[in-house]
């Protein structure tokens, strides 16, 4: 047995039978924390990676890692879609009053780095009236805003450290705060960047697990790490990464190219489907609510109309995020991503639809309708053979643009860790550090996507709309 007596590092070491052994348990992370958490080959691998597999083998239990984001694997913690999180998260008394932290399994501290050709930024001395960046929710950012005030300077905070590492490189921000190790690797990696001061002490880095929750997990994470550190191999694993990186080799674009187009045609794959399937829902909601509006009951026009407008006039992302995180929290259920991912589309597309539908319908001369009508067809044969078959030639072209659209905010997903195109994108970039020239292939293969899928729907409409 163990005993759980709160705050970090108060769990008491638990037996390899306390509970977990022979279970699966789903750990969070974030997609682009090297040498942390990143891709490589395809592979989820780095320090947190190999610590949380080589401690769930030692106190036999299995991991089923989700990489999501930093923001969004703590989320997600919060609403019961992953057990614990392992993101090279600090330990700090805000984060301890929400969730319960293991031992800390490794001692941060904080650099400073500037583009690799600016001998101008020395120091924080020179940072007077300039913008630096830090990654959101990091120690990194913690550290900047505390000296900001002293070397008056400006802190913007960003999602990823390879989107840090751009902004510095392109001249939108001087510096960057980050984790030493982080940026030692990539430095190591060539992101274009140089060290110019000394490491400052920082937090502790913890496995995290919700509050009140899993404990016998957060047991077994301490007593495997115990383990791991008498043995050795816990330096054996941070030696891997941190000790001497090996620095990248730069090869040619088409050498990314084709490393990276497997993992990038699976992402179109995801995104292809997700859209097909959203748009088939969003139709049938679409027509639904679209014949609703224009009905003669009060009732019915009501219930449309607000669908309409809380679905339009609402941030999609706003959706995706109440969906996989704000409605388990409710119901205490986990929901699928895939589910989340086709009720955002499908929804906020709907509501388009439906505005496509009565526009459509209501643009048809009323004498049509009464045409049929005074030759002795009911309303609703009139409607069916008349009115709608006219509407839908003139809706074809606006429900293609909504498919093109749909498509397109698709990206958005990424965002609550869907594995779709732009999400694959990132977790290339994020170890090769080459954001340019995989943002290019990517939306090289959107564009081609999308005017494929435009061809193919324009000819289909010539088909069927002769």
């Amino acid at each position: 047995m163990f005993v759980l007596l709160g705050g970090a590092g108060a769990a008491l070491a638990a037996p390899a039978d306390s509970g977990v052994e022979g279970k699966t348990f789903v750990i969070g992370t974030d997609t682009t924390f090297a040498p942390f958490e990143f891709r490589q080959n395809g592979e989820l691998t780095g320090i947190d990676m190999d610590l949380v597999r080589a401690i769930a083998e030692e106190e036999g239990f299995t991991v089923e890692i989700r990489s999501l984001g930093f923001n969004a694997a703590l989320q997600a913690l919060s609403s019961n879609q992953v057990d614990g999180v392992i993101a090279g998260m600090s330990i700090t008394d805000e984060r301890k009053a929400i969730y319960d932290f293991s031992e800390p399994y490794f001692e941060s501290g904080i650099q400073m780095a500037v583009a690799k050709n600016d001998d101008a930024i020395k120091g924080y001395e020179d940072l007077n009236g300039k913008t630096v960046v830090a990654k959101t929710g990091s120690e990194g950012e913690t550290y900047a805003r505390s000296i900001a005030g002293q070397y008056g300077f400006e802190v913007t905070a960003l999602d990823q450290s390879a989107t840090m590492y751009e902004s510095v490189k392109a001249g939108s921000a001087v510096a960057v705060f980050d984790d030493y190790p982080v940026l030692a690797y990539g430095v190591a990696q060539n992101n274009g960047l140089k060290t110019v001061t000394d490491k400052v002490p920082g937090g502790s880095y913890g496995f995290a697990v919700d509050k009140g929750n899993n404990s016998a997990l957060l047991a077994a994470f301490n007593d495997g790490l115990a383990k791991l550190k008498a043995s050795g191999e816990y330096d054996q694993i941070l030696d891997k990464y941190l000790a001497d990186p090996t620095a990248a080799v730069p090869t040619s674009f088409w050498e990314l190219l084709t490393e990276s187009l497997p993992a990038l045609m699976k992402g179109l794959g995801n995104t292809i489907l997700v859209t097909a399937i959203s748009f088939a829902v969003a139709m049938v909601l679409g027509l639904l609510a679209g014949f609703m509006k224009i009905s003669h009951n009060i009732v019915l026009r009501g219930i449309a109309t607000t669908f309409v407008n809380v679905f339009r006039g609402t941030p999609l992302l706003l959706w995706a995020f109440m969906f996989y995180f704000g409605i388990p929290q409710l119901t205490g259920q986990p929901i699928s991503i895939w589910v989340a991912g086709v009720l955002t589309l499908s929804l906020n597309s709907g509501a388009y639809v439906a505005e496509i539908v009565r526009g459509g319908i209501q643009s048809v001369d009323p004498g049509q309708l009464e045409a049929s009508r005074s030759l002795g067809l009911g309303y609703g044969k009139s409607m069916q053979k008349v009115v709608v078959p006219q509407a839908f030639k003139m809706m074809t072209p606006s429900l293609i643009n909504q498919l093109i659209i749909m498509l397109k905010d698709s990206s958005l997903l990424l965002a609550i860790g869907f594995t779709e195109l732009l999400y694959q994108g990132q977790q290339i970039y994020a170890s090769n550090f080459r954001v340019t020239e995989t943002l290019l292939i990517v939306g090289v293969i959107y564009f081609v996507a999308i005017m494929a899928l435009t061809k193919l729907a324009n000819f289909a409409d010539r088909k069927f709309n002769k």
